[in-house]
């Protein structure tokens, strides 16, 4: 059971899990602030899905747009259950933070001095940042990295986060390993942050590196953490598909370009069913591709992006112009093949907007965390934009916890998770759950699909799961807990309602307009 009142000793220096843009700036901003953090990454420094974004990050700085109407489009495409003071919070403070990422050296794209503004879907104004064209989430991770280096951050690479246990004076104890699963410590207790990303690499078709396995929530669940919104999983519509080839996200700044989607008869489809046509949320995108898809029996549709100068094309988007490339592709003369997969987990550790979650001394930002602020769906470059404006309030928090440490409160539902059996972790088990996920909990949902993954995680969580004898998870065990948990958040919720779409209850119902709240059965949360 964790303690509830004050934490009382501070002194040592936050572990920061995760190096994607919320761990590294809450890093750096925790450093400048006078603490000591320690950065703990399962993989390289550098890998995360923060280096993969191309979109950008959006912020209204433009003089034609205002917070005010950031603040609106952000609620507008949460579909009703976006977390209206953690809107204002990302809308309003998104300014500052652009102007400190400016400050650490990110190169963003200029004209005439000026810093460059593109638009993309749902948005009403051009508010995206980008640097190196499409490559923005290299140029934020390359920026923030070696500014973490040139501070002298201490960093431990391919170093995992197995479980976390209530330590002395009320803060966490970290029990981490070696990648490989040896070398298990336990660390001192301290303030822990959670920036371990999402879980989008759990579904056989993602976005997503193979990090982003789901472990920051199954690791704060266990611990008793609530959890919140796991049912809404974005899937980004515009994805290359070919057979074999690497699913490389096809930025939609392109289509705030112009660019257009048609199906294989060189039919537009859009218009038909949003009055944005191509600009329309992603989630009603993704789900007319598919539906498209279905339609027609060809594998994917595609994106004509011929109508747009080839300067400009080659500019603003060198990094798809060169991906295309290998594959002999022209976008300047070439529709390019897509179809929508796995990119974005909405939900994740229920936070506040300080980042605190319902565990005294544990924070979550970036995408494991669970503001609210996205809603339903999330408005696309809002992602980077989250990472960093709740990430600067978790770092001020570290140095001066807000109401004397002690932890929010949440509303929650019990789900019973009962010890395994402990054995062996078979890679065609979670390789069996990646298809499963896929088939049954994708942009198309139903009650019968549903049902039959919650069963097929369960059967391999009772196998990995780690019995009642100190040992800590590994990652199979990881992998079966987040999807059960996604999968069983996806059933309960008999509506559709943004990015969460039930075949077998097609339209939202002003009774589910409520969010999700989860905890483990006995715990204290």
């Amino acid at each position: 059971m964790w303690p509830s009142g004050k934490v009382a000793d501070r002194q040592r220096g936050p572990l920061i899990v995760g190096t994607g843009i919320a761990g590294l700036y809450i890093a750096i901003r925790s450093r400048e602030l006078g603490l000591k953090p320690l950065l703990v990454t399962k993989a390289r420094l550098e890998e995360s899905n923060t280096r993969y974004a191309q979109g950008g990050i959006a912020a209204a700085i433009g003089r034609d747009d205002s917070v005010q109407r950031h603040l609106r489009d952000t609620v507008r495409a949460g579909a009703g259950l976006v977390n209206r003071p953690a809107a204002r919070v990302l809308a309003f403070e998104a300014p500052a933070r652009i102007a400190d990422l400016v400050r650490l050296g990110v190169p963003f794209d200029t004209i005439d001095g000026q810093i460059q503004l593109g638009r993309e879907a749902a948005h009403s104004r051009a508010r995206i940042l980008h640097a190196g064209g499409d490559a923005t989430g290299y140029s934020i991770e390359e920026s923030l990295r070696h500014r973490v280096l040139e501070m002298g951050i201490e960093v431990r690479e391919r170093t995992i986060l197995r479980e976390i246990r209530p330590g002395r004076s009320g803060l966490p104890e970290a029990i981490v390993s070696a990648a490989d699963g040896t070398a298990v410590e336990t660390l001192d207790p301290r303030p822990l942050v959670l920036a371990t990303g999402g879980a989008g690499s759990l579904y056989r078709q993602s976005t997503n590196p193979s990090v982003t396995t789901g472990d920051g929530v199954a690791v704060a669940f266990r611990a008793g953490a609530i959890v919140s919104d796991l049912e809404f999983f974005q899937f980004h519509p515009t994805v290359f598909f070919r057979p074999g080839a690497p699913r490389f996200l096809i930025t939609e700044a392109l289509r705030g370009e112009g660019a257009l989607l048609r199906n294989v008869k060189g039919d537009r489809f859009l218009p038909s069913i949003h009055p944005d046509g191509e600009l329309a949320p992603r989630d009603v995108v993704s789900r007319a591709i598919a539906a498209e898809i279905d339609r027609t029996g060809h594998p994917c549709v595609y994106l004509d992006a011929t109508e747009i100068p080839r300067d400009r094309l080659y500019t603003r988007f060198p990094s798809v112009c060169r991906f295309l490339a290998t594959f002999g592709l022209d976008p300047a003369r070439d529709r390019i093949p897509v179809a929508p997969v796995a990119h974005y987990m909405i939900g994740g550790v229920t936070t506040d907007t300080d980042g605190r979650t319902s565990l005294v001394g544990v924070y979550a930002g970036g995408e494991v965390a669970s503001t609210g602020v996205h809603g339903a769906n999330r408005l696309g470059s809002n992602s980077l934009l989250e990472g960093l404006v709740f990430g600067e309030r978790i770092a001020r928090d570290l140095l001066h916890p807000s109401a004397g440490g002690t932890r929010p409160r949440f509303p929650s539902t019990p789900i019973a998770w009962p010890p395994g059996a402990g054995g062996p972790e078979d890679p065609a088990r979670i390789d069996e759950l990646r298809n499963d996920l896929w088939r049954n909990v994708g942009i198309a949902r139903s009650r019968t699909g549903l049902s039959s993954a919650v069963r097929a995680f369960d059967r391999i969580r009772a196998t990995v799961e780690p019995a009642e004898d100190g040992r800590p998870p590994g990652p199979g065990a990881n992998a079966a807990l987040t999807a059960s948990l996604i999968a069983q958040a996806a059933l309960a919720r008999t509506e559709s309602r943004g990015s969460h779409y039930r075949s077998d209850f097609p339209g939202p119902d002003p009774r589910w307009a409520r969010r999700l709240y989860w905890v483990r059965a006995g715990s204290s949360a």
